[in-house]
This record gives structure tokens, C-alpha cells and sequence, in this order.
């Protein structure tokens, strides 16, 4: 409906025409970082303008000497490219939250009637040219709906990014413990390829001395040679570790020398239902809180589309003929007839108790990665402490007294490579069941959001202590 009026373009059409700078954007706040590694600077992307220039990544600077797992730690959170993936994410959302705010643009309307037509209408004596602005106005409240459901969803993606953030602080932890379990190996295999040759040594004086028989001598050269291809095994899983390592941080190939952390030492573990009372700290359960509300603010919006909206128009009307001027105005509004919005308003309803469902179901769903986690922990830790305390001493005492006896003829080599085997697959199993263990620390950390023992910040201060003078 559109009328014509002398006079002034009236204020309520001014006001609708400005009403897109009177919405205020609301405040959304990232989530919080949790506990776990929370003091380990990580990486966020920078802000940068509409049109800006392209942020180029920065390639980390690979470390050399001794890299300890802060160090290690560091660099993966700051480089890491999966995180860095996350963190624009984050960014993509707050420009969404910034768009979501943004009024519709008014439309300029020019009309122009009455002309080259037939006899009075030849020539432009009776036109009629119209210039008009028209804007959309929104009602019920669309608009601050719309933000608060862009808002929420920056919420999520700040959830996302948190839980990337433990994803990594666990797979550097995880990643370290393999080069350090590597490192032990091939130090292991390098041992018993030494004890082979001293014992190769020793048989061949035997032989030549005619005390054994050369068979002996030709089984101690295979075991010589099979313990030397085990230690070029062990050297070429430490390279692998290390290249594992150093690409958490976009590195290809390791400069540091060698990895350093006690990761021998292990204390008690806490009781399942401590850790189990913490698992609320778990992004993937903590973000649901949000997720909820993101849903129930996209029903609302829903619920606010049924509203039509309202298009006002103003402006001047030029009439030829008379040689006068005009206001004109007016507006338009749909007629909710047939839609009404019904089944998107009805789609969100159902999203909704869907979301209720997949909250229940990533709450069991975690908690059930927890019993699996700590199961691990625990069997690793009796292990561990099992090896530590009684099979290694063990071992270590009968290998020592075997190998004096075999040099005082007292023994046979048979029994020495028996007890040298039993010794070095004990500390092989040792350090097998360290690496589970410190798996499952990393595991349970990650699902509980904090430290659970010997974290990052312990093993490099123990490092640091036996470094001082």
C-alpha cells in the first residue's frame, strides 16, 4: 500500500531506515581452557580485517641438543597444523557473529510512469518519476535471536578448538614416550649386542683352547647376528618415533639428539571413582551445555520467522503535468496464510529432543573411554611395578651370577644365553609396559581435562634437578 502526502518524509520511516545501528551485538566468551596444560602457550589466529592481507603460517624452529617434553610440548601447541585448523574455525565464527547483526540494506526505488505512449501520453508532459528508499524492518525480535544462536555456535567452536588442544597436548605426550621407549630399546639391543661379541669372544678363546666344541662358537655367531639385526631394528624404530614426533609441529626431519625424561618413575594411581567425579571437565561433555542452548535458540528464531516482517517505503514523487512535488509512502507485509513456518519450527523441536539423546549419549560414551582408559592404567601400573620390584632384581642376580659362573667353567653357554634372554626380555617387557602406562596417563588426562601424575611440568623439573651442579 503506498499513499502520496505534501510535506515532510514522515520520522517513523527515517527511524526504520536507521534501525539498523540500535541492535547491540551480545558478548560471547571462549570456553575456558581446562586444567591439562593450560600453561603451554597454544596457538590462536590472529584477527585481521575484511580484505586484509593473508596470514602466511610460520614454520617452527626445530630444536637441537636434548628436547625435553615441555619443549616438545610447546611446539606442537603453538604449530601444530590440526589446531591451527580449529582456531580459524573460532574466527569464522566470530565473523558469523558479526554478520548475524548486521541489518538488511535499505532498497532504492526509482519509478518512472506516463510516457511514450499514445496522444497525451506522446511526450513526458504527464510523467511521473518516483524516487523512494524502502527498508525491511524485522519483528519479533529475529534479530537478536539470530545473534544469540551465532554467538552459541562461536561457544562450539571454541569447545572444539579446547578439545583439539588436548587432542594434541596427548599425542605429543604420547609421541614422546615412544622416542624415549625407543631410545631405551635401541640402548638395550646395543648392550646385548656387546654381551654377544664378549661372549663370542670368550667361547672362541674356549674353542681355540680346545674346552668346547666349535658348535658352541657357531651358535654363539648366530646369536651375535641376530641380535645385531634386532639393533638395527631398534634404530630404525627410533628414527621413525622421532619423525612422528617432530611432525606434531610441521617438522619433517629431527634435529634434536636425543629425547630426555625420567619416565621411569611412576607413583600410585588415584581410585576410579576420584577421576570419575572430574569427568564433567571433558570438552566433549562440557560443550553440551552450549550445544543445548544453541538448540533452543535456534527454535526460538524459528518460532520468531512465523512473524512477517514489514517493508516501509519513503520518498518524492516529480507529476510533469502540474509542475508539483509529492511525498510518497508506504508498506508492505506478507500475509501468513499458508506459511507459517510450520516445519522448520517443528524441525527444531525435533533437533532439540535429538540433542537431548546425544547428550546422554556422549556422557556414556566418555565415561565409558574412562573405565577402558583406566582399566589400561591400572594393569600397566601393577605391571610396571611387578617388573620394577621383583622380576628385573631377579633377573639382573641370576644373569650376574651365570655369566661369573660360565667364565669359572662352572656353567654352559646354553645356560648363559638362557639367562642373558630372560634378563633382556624382562627389561624389554619393562619398558613395554612404561610406554603402556604412560599412554594411559595420557589418555585419562585428556578425558578428565587435568593432570593425573607425572605430567609435563614434573619429568622437566626432575631433568632440570639432576642437570644442577
Amino acid at each position: 500500500m503506498r499513499t502520496a502526502a505534501r510535506g515532510c518524509l514522515p520520522s517513523g520511516v527515517l527511524f526504520c531506515l536507521a534501525l539498523g545501528g540500535c541492535v547491540a551485538r551480545p558478548a560471547s566468551e571462549p570456553a575456558e581452557a581446562r586444567a591439562l596444560g593450560r600453561e603451554v602457550p597454544a596457538y590462536h589466529a590472529p584477527e585481521i580485517e575484511a580484505g586484509g592481507m593473508e596470514v602466511i603460517p610460520v614454520p617452527a624452529h626445530e630444536p637441537s641438543g636434548v628436547l625435553v617434553l615441555r619443549e616438545a610440548l610447546g611446539l606442537a601447541l603453538i604449530h601444530h597444523p590440526e589446531l591451527a585448523v580449529f582456531s580459524w574455525e573460532v574466527r569464522r565464527a566470530e565473523a558469523r557473529v558479526l554478520q548475524s547483526g548486521l541489518a538488511p540494506n535499505p532498497e532504492l526505488e526509482v519509478e518512472f510512469e506516463n510516457f511514450a505512449g499514445d496522444n497525451a501520453f506522446e511526450d513526458d508532459d504527464a510523467l511521473e518519476s518516483t524516487v523512494a528508499l524502502s527498508q525491511l524492518v524485522e519483528l519479533g525480535g529475529k534479530r537478536m535471536k539470530r545473534m544469540r544462536v551465532a554467538s552459541l555456535e562461536h561457544d562450539l567452536a571454541s569447545w572444539d578448538y579446547e578439545a583439539q588442544r588436548l587432542g594434541v597436548f596427548r599425542e605429543v605426550n604420547e609421541a614422546f614416550v615412544a622416542v624415549l621407549v625407543a631410545q631405551e630399546r635401541l640402548s638395550l639391543n646395543g648392550e646385548l649386542v656387546e654381551l654377544a661379541e664378549q661372549v663370542a669372544a670368550t667361547v672362541g678363546d674356549r674353542v681355540g683352547a680346545g674346552r668346547v666344541l666349535p658348535v658352541e662358537e657357531t651358535r654363539v655367531k648366530v646369536a651375535l647376528s641376530l641380535g645385531r639385526i634386532e639393533l638395527q631394528k631398534a634404530a630404525r624404530d627410533l628414527d621413525a618415533a622421532r619423525r612422528t614426533l617432530v611432525s606434531a609441529w610441521g617438522g619433517r626431519v629431527p634435529q634434536f639428539i636425543r629425547a630426555q625424561g625420567d619416565f621411569e618413575s611412576v607413583g600410585p594411581i588415584p581410585a576410579y571413582e576420584e577421576l570419575e567425579k572430574t569427568i564433567a571437565e571433558n570438552p566433549e561433555l562440557a560443550r553440551w551445555a552450549s550445544e543445548m542452548e544453541r538448540r533452543q535458540a535456534v527454535l526460538n528464531l524459528e518460532q520468531a520467522n512465523r512473524i512477517p516482517d514489514v517493508t516501509i517505503s519513503g520518498g518524492y514523487r516529480r507529476f510533469n503535468e502540474t509542475d508539483d512535488n509529492a511525498l510518497v509512502m508506504g508498506f508492505s507485509i506478507p500475509l501468513p496464510v499458508f506459511n507459517r513456518n510450520q516445519g522448520t519450527i517443528l524441525e527444531a523441536e525435533y533437533a532439540l529432543a535429538k540433542a537431548r539423546e546425544q547428550q546422554r549419549a556422549a556422557n556414556a560414551g566418555v565415561r565409558r573411554l574412562l573405565i577402558e582408559a583406566y582399566r589400561a592404567l591400572a594393569s600397566a601400573h601393577a605391571e610396571v611395578t611387578l617388573l620394577k620390584d621383583e622380576v628385573l632384581p631377579g633377573a639382573q642376580s641370576a644373569f650376574d651370577d651365570i655369566n661369573i659362573g660360565y667364565r669359572e667353567g662352572k656353567f654352559g653357554y646354553l645356560e648363559v644365553l638362557d639367562a642373558q634372554r630372560t634378563l633382556f626380555d624382562a627389561r624389554g617387557g619393562y619398558f613395554d609396559a612404561l610406554a603402556q602406562f604412560h599412554t594411559a596417563v595420557a589418555e585419562v588426562e585428556s578425558l578428565i581435562g587435568e593432570g593425573l601424575m607425572a605430567g609435563a611440568g614434573e619429568m622437566d623439573r626432575d631433568q632440570d634437578e639432576e642437570s644442577k651442579p
